[in-house]
């Protein structure tokens, strides 16, 4: 692989690992919340919340550490790329419903839902497919360095846009 390619790959996993760990945690601190968001959505009946909601916490945090694993990447990425899918899908379903005023539940800044989300999702499922085009990485100790540092500078920019977009949401709700 490129040099290039491998310091994609891991800037856009290292970048990625930290978008779910931070939602894992967010549910899992809460995961009470967590389990209201997901039967807000209606797309499970009342009897599959709880296990629903076991299940996406426990695939995000198997996308986490089967990225962080020697060899584990592309299943981590896999899942995450997966999982946004679903998330984007099941965010299009209900604005097509009507639904615009539940929570997300996507961890992080509460937002509700909004085609900004669907967009945002396609566009982090994009990331994961290009870190797996690139490939497995293969990187020296400075380079590494660089890329966990990179990946990092695009999750904070993640962050505040994030937040940016939930401001912009709730001024737009209070109208």
């Amino acid at each position: 692989m490129t040099g290039f390619a491998s310091l994609l790959s891991a800037t856009l996993t290292a970048f990625l690992t930290l978008l779910f760990a931070r939602a894992a945690w967010h549910k899992l601190a809460d995961f009470t919340a967590f389990t209201g968001f997901v039967a807000d959505y209606e797309l499970v009946p009342e009897h599959l919340v709880r296990p629903v909601s076991v299940a996406v916490v426990a695939a995000e945090v198997a996308a986490v550490l089967a990225q962080l694993l020697p060899g584990g990447q592309p299943y981590g990425l896999g899942v995450a790329v997966a999982l946004l899918a679903v998330y984007g899908a099941a965010i299009a379903v209900n604005l097509r419903r009507g639904k615009d005023r539940i929570e997300c539940g996507c961890g992080g800044t509460a937002q509700p839902l909004s085609a900004s989300l669907v967009a945002r999702n396609a566009v982090l499922a994009g990331l994961g497919l290009v870190a797996l085009a690139a490939g497995p990485y293969a990187l020296g100790l400075d380079e590494a360095v660089a890329a966990l540092g990179s990946g990092f500078a695009l999750f904070v920019g993640f962050v505040l846009s994030e937040q940016i977009l939930a401001n912009f949401a709730h001024a737009r709700l209070r109208r």
